[in-house]
């Protein structure tokens, strides 16, 4: 997969090394040239030096063969206008956007943008939400047969149930985090645009559940 940072400080180098290390090709934009030397002489990417929500800029990093985005410059406002224009001029579906200020991440989920906050910054929160099969699972039993892991769905999901979406993918959600906060969800819970879902699941099933979070729902049955 192709990924477009914007942002090349601390946080925006160590992402895209990992990504690059675990063999997505990747593009970094900053507006100033000199923050590239955190990305190291090995680091075989596109280096790109411009504004990260100029759709040119964008254009030059790659973004319309990208399959996500992160903005993790400095700026709250920048990330979530540089997010937005990679969501909606050229719809890229996983977007994710650093926030400084967390008492704007409501307002940056409802608009179906996944915010992490500053204070709860890993590197693995950001991974999870660019790549439609996360990071390293959240938890496995001491087996390595079943394990805890945030799974992307489709926005085919939005509408459904609960016990729809465990009916058809064969996993247990656990939790859902909803505007940046963790519910346990009902059968009868809706997803909403923005739910990051929790599952419990085989480890041996992961390709086959990440394929029906991918899909949507069956055509046959009901809400």
């Amino acid at each position: 997969m192709h990924i477009v940072i914007m942002g090349c400080g601390r946080v925006g180098s160590a992402l895209a090394q990992t990504l690059e290390h675990q063999g997505h090709t990747v593009a970094v934009i900053d507006r100033d040239p000199t923050a590239f030397r955190r990305l190291g002489s090995g680091f075989g990417g596109r280096r790109v030096t411009g504004i990260g929500f100029d759709q040119d800029t964008l254009r030059e990093a790659g973004i319309e063969d990208a399959g996500a985005f992160a903005a993790v410059s400095s700026g709250d406002n920048s990330n979530i206008i540089a997010a937005r224009v990679a969501r909606e001029m050229f719809g890229i579906e996983n977007v994710a956007a650093r926030i400084y200020d967390p008492r704007r991440a409501e307002v940056y989920q409802r608009l179906g943008i996944p915010t992490v906050a500053t204070v709860r910054w890993t590197a693995d929160q950001m991974l999870r939400r660019l790549l439609p099969s996360g990071a390293e699972p959240l938890w496995r039993d001491p087996t390595g047969g079943v394990q805890l892991a945030e799974v992307h769905a489709s926005a085919a999901w939005v509408g459904q149930r609960i016990s729809r979406l465990q009916e058809e993918t064969g996993v247990r959600v656990a939790f859902l985090t909803r505007l940046g906060e963790a519910i346990l969800p009902t059968s009868q819970t809706v997803l909403q645009e923005g739910d990051l879902v929790h599952v419990m699941m085989r480890t041996d099933d992961i390709e086959k559940v990440e394929a029906a979070f991918a899909e949507g729902p069956s055509e046959e049955g009901g809400r």
